[in-house]
C-alpha cells in the first residue's frame, strides 16, 4: 500500500534509514523501482529532503524506524516547518498492542512533534493507510507548504488489507485561500498609487509560488524599490537597479533605511521574522503595511497590519498587475535609495595576504558565472553567501533560515544535487557546522554526486565569536575550535579529492579548475580567522542604528 500509494504521487526519492520497527516497510521497498538514499544519520535524512524540496518544489519523503530514529528527525521538521518547506515523513511505531507500555524503540513521536509539524497521524487501521498518504501529500504542498509526519505500528505494515487510492482529498477544516479578496487587490493598488516611499519587502512566499516573473514585471511596472529576506532571495535579480539588498540583521544600509523610512511597505510572503524587523518599535513607523500572504495566521501576527491579504503570492500579483499600474511619484525616494547604494556598499578589508571570507564568495560567485545552486551551512559564511554571491535567479539559494540549523548544509547540498542533477551545487560550509554532519560526504561517492564542498575554515564558531567579540567583552567562551581533523585526509579517507587553500590566488586556481569536475571535490579554505559579519543590527537595537556600515 505504502510503495504504491508513493508511486502514485511520483515520488523520485525516498530518504530513509531502516530499523526494526520499518523492517516490513523496507521489504516491501525493496527492488519497488523508487531510489532509495542512505544516509549515516536520520538527521541527514531529512535535511537532504529538505534540500530537495526547496530546489525542486516537490515534496520529500523520509522515513525512519521507531524511537530514537524518529526522535532523530525533529530538529529536520522543526526546519522545514519554520522555513515552509514540503515534506512527507513516515515513522516507524511499535505495534499497537504494546503501545504506551514503554515498548524498546517505543516513543510517542506523534506528540512530541506535534508543535513542529504542519500535521500528523497515527495509522491504528490498515484501511485507513491510503487515504492518509493522500491527505499528507495535499497537506504538505498546498496552502503555506510544511511538514506532515505518519506514524505506522508494525503490525499495522504486517497486514493485508483492500488498496483505494480514489477517493479525493476532502479535508474540511482545511481550506486554504489561494485567490485573494479583489476589494482587498484595490486597497493595495490604491496605496501604491498614492505612496511617495514605497518598498516591496518579499519573502520565500514568492518563490514557493514560484511567482519571481510576476514579481519583476510589478517592480518594473511600478518602479517601486525591493528588499528581499534571507530566503527570498533570488526572487528578484540580485542585479536589478531597483533591488536594494537583503533587508535586517546583516542586510545593506539601503534595505534597512528603505524599510526605516517607507511611507507604504508592501511584504510580499514574508512572516515579518525578528531577524529581518529588530525591535519593532521602530520598524517602519511611518508606514502603511501591506502584507500578502497564504498562511492567515501570519498577517497582523508581528507587524500591525493595514491592508492583509490573504492568498497565494503568484496570484496576488497577478491581481495586482491587472490593475494597470504605473511608475510611483517617487522619483527622489528611488534617487535617494540608490545614493545610499552607491556610499554604503557591502564592503570589507582586503588584504593580500590573508583569505578574506567575503572575497572567496565573490570568487566563487566568478568561477559558477553565478548560476551554481548555492546551500550553505549557519553562520558567518551564510551571512557572506547572502551578502556576495548575488543571486540572479531563483530556487538557487539554499539555507536555513528560521531555525538556523548546523549541520544543514551537508546533507541539504546532497539533496539538492539529487534534485537538480545538472546542476553545480556549492556546499558552502562552516568548519563548526560541516562537523555535525560530515558523516554524509559518503554519500557523494555512494551515488556519485559532483558536490563541491567548500569549507570557510576560520577555527572558530564564527558568529559566536563574533556575538563574543562585540558584546562580551572578546570572552572566548567555547566558540573556538582548537582541534579537529585534516579535512584533506577526511576527504580522501571517502574517496574525494582535497586540497586545502590559503590565499586568493590558491583558491581561485583550484575552484577554476575543480568547478569543472564531474565529481565530489573538498576545498579547505583557511580564512582571516577573526572577520566579522558588516553591517549589523545589534539586538534590541531598530534597524536604523546599524553598526559597521561602511568607514
Amino acid at each position: 500500500m505504502l510503495v504504491e500509494a508513493l508511486r502514485q504521487e511520483n515520488v523520485e526519492y525516498i530518504f530513509g534509514y531502516p530499523g526494526g520497527a520499518v523492517l516490513p516497510i523496507y521489504d516491501a521497498l525493496y527492488e519497488c523501482g523508487i531510489r532509495h538514499i542512505l544516509p549515516r544519520h536520520e538527521q541527514g535524512a531529512i535535511h537532504a529532503a529538505e534540500g530537495y524540496a526547496r530546489v525542486t518544489g516537490r515534496t520529500g519523503v523520509v522515513i525512519g524506524t521507531s524511537g530514537p530514529g524518529a526522535t532523530n528527525l525533529v530538529t529536520g521538521l522543526a526546519d522545514a516547518m519554520m522555513d515552509s518547506l514540503p515534506l512527507v515523513v513516515i515513522t516507524g511505531q511499535v505495534g499497537t498492542q504494546v503501545l504506551g507500555t514503554d515498548a524498546f524503540q517505543e516513543a510517542s513521536i506523534v506528540g512530541i512533534t506535534m508543535p513542529v509539524t504542519k500535521h500528523n497521524y497515527q495509522v491504528r487501521n490498515v484501511a485507513d493507510l491510503p487515504q492518509v498518504i493522500k491527505e499528507a501529500f495535499h497537506i504538505a504542498n498546498s496552502g503555506r507548504p510544511g511538514p506532515v509526519l505518519i506514524d505506522i505500528p508494525k503490525d499495522i505494515t504486517q497486514t493485508e488489507g483492500l488498496f483505494d487510492y480514489s477517493q479525493p482529498v476532502k479535508i474540511p477544516g482545511y481550506q486554504p485561500t489561494v485567490v485573494p479578496n479583489r476589494l482587498q487587490i484595490r486597497k493595495v493598488a490604491s496605496a501604491i498609487r498614492a505612496a511617495k516611499r514605497p518598498v516591496i519587502l518579499a519573502g520565500a512566499g514568492v518563490l514557493h509560488a514560484k511567482a519571481n516573473e510576476e514579481l519583476l514585471r510589478l517592480v518594473n511596472q511600478t518602479q517601486i524599490p525591493l528588499a528581499h529576506t534571507l530566503l527570498g532571495l533570488g526572487g528578484l535579480p540580485g542585479s536589478h537597479p531597483l533591488f536594494l539588498g537583503m533587508a535586517g540583521m546583516h542586510g545593506t544600509v539601503a534595505a534597512n533605511t528603505a524599510l526605516y523610512e517607507a511611507d507604504l511597505l508592501i511584504n510580499i510572503g514574508a512572516r515579518f521574522d525578528d531577524r529581518v524587523t529588530g525591535n519593532l518599535a521602530h520598524f517602519a513607523k511611518q508606514a502603511i503595511v501591506v502584507h500578502i500572504d497564504i498562511d492567515p495566521a501570519e498577517i497582523g501576527k508581528n507587524v500591525p497590519t493595514d491592508i492583509p491579504v490573504v492568498g497565494d503570492a503568484g496570484e496576488a500579483l497577478r491581481m495586482l498587475l491587472a490593475e494597470n499600474l504605473v511608475v510611483t511619484e517617487a522619483a527622489d525616494w528611488r534617487e535617494s535609495l540608490d545614493k545610499l547604494k552607491q556610499d554604503y556598499p557591502l564592503w570589507y578589508v582586503d588584504t593580500p595576504d590573508e583569505l578574506k571570507p567575503q572575497k572567496l564568495i565573490e570568487l566563487i560567485s566568478e568561477v559558477t558565472k553565478g548560476e551554481a545552486i548555492v546551500v550553505t551551512d549557519v553562520g558567518q559564511h551564510q551571512m557572506w553567501a547572502a551578502q556576495f554571491y548575488g543571486f540572479d535567479r531563483p530556487h538557487r539559494f539554499v539555507t536555513s533560515g528560521g531555525l538556523g540549523t548546523m549541520g544543514f548544509g551537508l546533507p541539504a547540498a546532497i539533496g539538492a544535487q539529487l534534485g537538480r542533477m545538472d546542476s553545480t551545487v556549492i556546499a558552502l560550509l562552516g568548519d563548526g557546522g560541516f562537523q555535525m554532519t560530515l558523516q554524509e560526504l559518503a554519500l557523494l561517492v555512494e551515488y556519485r554526486l559532483p558536490v563541491k564542498v567548500v569549507i570557510v575554515n576560520n577555527g572558530s564558531l564564527g558568529m559566536v565569536r563574533q556575538w563574543q567579540e562585540l558584546f562580551f567583552g572578546k570572552r572566548y567562551s567555547e566558540s573556538l575550535l582548537r582541534s579537529g581533523p585534516d579535512f584533506i585526509k577526511l576527504a580522501e579517507a571517502y574517496g574525494i579529492r582535497g586540497h586545502r587553500v590559503h590565499s586568493y590566488e590558491e583558491a581561485k586556481d583550484v575552484l577554476s579548475r575543480e568547478v569543472q569536475y564531474d565529481g565530489p571535490v573538498l576545498i579547505d579554505c583557511r580564512v582571516t580567522p577573526e572577520e566579522n559579519v558588516y553591517p549589523m543590527v545589534p539586538t534590541g537595537k531598530g534597524l536604523h542604528e546599524m553598526v559597521g556600515v561602511k568607514p
